[in-house]
């Protein structure tokens, strides 16, 4: 009932193209969307269905399968999945160990998936698998024949799911298929950092409405120096990382792969520390009722703790950042 809401309110669909029933929008019109998602704390798979396959698929050169599934994805008619990440990957897209293996006519793959978001639930997947000439990207249908749907329950309420496949039968995608994979993770990238700025600005709202009401030795908390130095710090740090999103949705508009791929990885790095850190303090200025599963402010920080490893973590983000300083400096 849910991503009936989300197809009439035409959600999924305003990042694709008009000719497959979207509204043509990109980066930009999924970042708004997010960010009051963020508000809103929304667990429903919308990052994983209707960003990451959406772009993922668009960015494909298979015009067969585009005809297939953009219309049904824009319309909410069928829900598809990207399953890239394996337990060894580390958040890296090239690092694979699934395979892809030709029997006559049919291809099928062998190895397991983590952390596929929306896979619980999903029609179908998109799987990334290691073939003789790379990196591909194949079509599996979740009643596939050895495949085996594991739903994984998440710290912040959402569901992803692993997958085990043992020879499944699937179709592979023209074209390079990594390529494709890494223009979904930047638009999936600058999403969820949209999504952890709402998350931050909501928190802090919730934060200095409690200073305004609490009341403590006669007069309101709001009152006490410090805790307004406490509220503008957490400001600043959303400003700053908001600063940081536009900075990466200009990148995705204007760049090349390389550079591009720098401005997210900066813009994931310090959006996913300042959303840990905002929300982190916003439990502080509540106390001890911040820690009770009634008091929102700790589901923003349990997000923020998702978010963080989602799309790789602060090693893989910051080895990205290095790379391309070396890379200027040489």
């Amino acid at each position: 009932a849910n991503w009936r809401i989300f197809a009439e309110n035409g959600w999924l669909a305003a990042s694709c193209p008009e000719e497959f029933g979207g509204f043509g929008g990109g980066a930009i019109e999924a970042a708004i969307i997010a960010e009051q998602f963020g508000r809103a704390l929304i667990i429903e798979p919308w990052l994983g269905c209707a960003v990451l396959a959406t772009q993922t698929l668009l960015a494909s050169e298979d015009a067969a399968v585009k005809a297939d599934w953009l219309p049904a994805l824009a319309e909410g008619g069928g829900r598809l999945a990207i399953a890239w990440s394996e337990a060894g990957s580390r958040g890296m897209p090239h690092i694979v160990e699934t395979r892809a293996a030709a029997e006559g006519d049919t291809v099928r793959l062998t190895g397991g998936k983590t952390l596929v978001l929306g896979g619980a639930g999903a029609d179908a997947f998109l799987v990334s698998a290691r073939e003789a000439g790379g990196i591909g990207l194949f079509l599996v249908d979740a009643d596939a024949a050895g495949l085996t749907v594991t739903p994984a329950p998440l710290h912040d309420g959402s569901i992803a799911a692993t997958l085990s496949l043992d020879g499944v039968p699937a179709r592979r995608l023209a074209g390079d298929g990594l390529a494709a994979l890494e223009t979904g993770l930047a638009h999936a990238i600058c999403a969820l950092c949209a999504e952890l700025v709402g998350g931050m600005e909501r928190a802090i709202e919730i934060s200095a409405d409690y200073l305004r009401t609490r009341k403590q030795f006669g007069v309101t908390i709001g009152s006490f120096q410090s805790l307004q130095h406490r509220i503008a710090d957490m400001a600043a740090e959303k400003e700053l990382a908001r600063s940081m999103l536009f900075a990466a949705l200009a990148s995705i508009e204007n760049d090349d792969a390389a550079r591009r791929a720098s401005a997210l990885s900066g813009a994931k790095l310090l959006v996913a520390d300042a959303a840990r850190s905002v929300c982190a303090q916003a439990i502080q200025l509540h106390g001890g009722i911040g820690m009770t599963e009634e008091c929102a402010v700790g589901h923003y920080f349990k997000r923020a703790v998702v978010a963080e490893a989602l799309f790789g973590g602060r090693t893989v983000h910051e080895a990205h950042l290095v790379a391309g300083l070396w890379g200027e400096v040489a």
